[in-house]
């Protein structure tokens, strides 16, 4: 590995960086609470050469959004499908808004 790729992973959101002890005290939570979030399937850390799991900033994003909504009364397995929830809603948006980029005769047509 060069300098230059090291450098690289320093802006890459999914290089899994940083360690459940360190991802649980970034967020002000427990490791319990991040396997939860992995048992629920919201996020899956990756495993270190050891087998300890290692959580990437996306990650991370991911499990703070789901500790503000348990810190708000929801249930941890609902927090996680509200996220994916979320995250669906985002994603159709943005196909669809393409969708209206590469094909606006046919948007508007749809419309009247």
């Amino acid at each position: 590995m060069t300098a230059d790729d090291s450098y690289h992973r320093l802006d890459d959101d999914d290089y899994p960086a940083y360690t459940m002890g360190r991802a649980a005290e970034m967020l002000g939570t427990t490791p319990s609470f991040l396997r939860a979030l992995g048992d629920a399937r919201l996020i899956t850390p990756l495993r270190s050469a050891g087998g300890h799991r290692r959580y990437s900033r996306y990650q991370l994003r991911i499990a703070a959004r789901a500790r503000e909504l348990v810190d708000q009364g929801t249930p941890v397995d609902a927090a996680c499908r509200i996220i994916i929830l979320e995250d669906q809603l985002e994603e159709a948006q943005r196909i669809n808004a393409e969708h209206q980029r590469t094909h606006p005769t046919a948007s508007q047509a749809n419309v009247g």
